[in-house]
């Protein structure tokens, strides 16, 4: 969400917004300078100036915050692929893919891919984070599944090949981001470009011959 739209929004819901982003911002700094384990959750509240209430109800563990970036762009995705209109036919990869394009489109062209350089950083050394993802990526998974299977009328019979679909675009997106980062500056749209690439390049690692 950029200034503009946050300006819209009603005074609390736009206070809300800022203190989820200044305990995303002030946990990734901290956690990169002092490690993950080094700041507790007591010291995180207090560089934010909020009580452990308030982030309870935003977040539910110092991982959901850590991992906010990526998880907003998935949560994104469950909102695109909820209210997209595919054209009759469309593979059902390609609505998908398309969705989370569209999710990456919403996200703040302004410093969203830095906290999700340091996010991932730190995932890459912090177990806990690495489980937890894991697990979010599972239960987003099963959600992506559902919205599916009730927006576009799929059989029972085609489930297994719809949960397939939906995992080949999550490993595409991981390719994805691993070639994006390795790029000098990355930004929001070269992580859409490496994505299109990415994607496209499934039909023929599906139709790679073993010699």
């Amino acid at each position: 969400m950029d200034a503009t739209d946050l300006d819209r929004l009603p005074l609390r819901e736009r206070k809300k917004l800022r203190t989820r982003q200044a305990l995303v911002d002030t946990a990734l700094e901290l956690f990169t300078e002092r490690g993950f384990d080094g700041v507790t959750l007591d010291a995180l509240c207090d560089a934010v100036e909020v009580s452990k209430r308030t982030f309870f109800r935003t977040f539910s563990s110092k991982e959901d915050v850590a991992m906010a970036p990526t998880q907003d762009l998935w949560g994104a995705f469950l909102e695109e692929l909820e209210s997209c209109e595919p054209a009759p036919g469309q593979p059902l990869f390609d609505v998908l893919r398309d969705a989370l394009l569209a999710a990456l489109g919403r996200m703040p062209a302004e410093g969203w891919a830095h906290r999700v350089l340091l996010s991932r950083r730190l995932a890459a050394r912090t177990p806990s984070m690495d489980a937890h993802g894991l697990a979010f990526c599972d239960r987003t998974g099963r959600a992506a599944l559902d919205v599916a299977r009730r927006r576009f009328a799929l059989p029972d019979e085609d489930e297994l090949r719809a949960r397939l679909a939906i995992d080949v675009l999550v490993a595409a997106f991981h390719r994805a981001v691993e070639v994006w980062t390795e790029g000098p500056a990355p930004t929001r749209d070269h992580l859409a470009d490496a994505l299109r690439v990415a994607c496209g390049a499934v039909p023929e690692a599906l139709a790679l011959a073993a010699r």
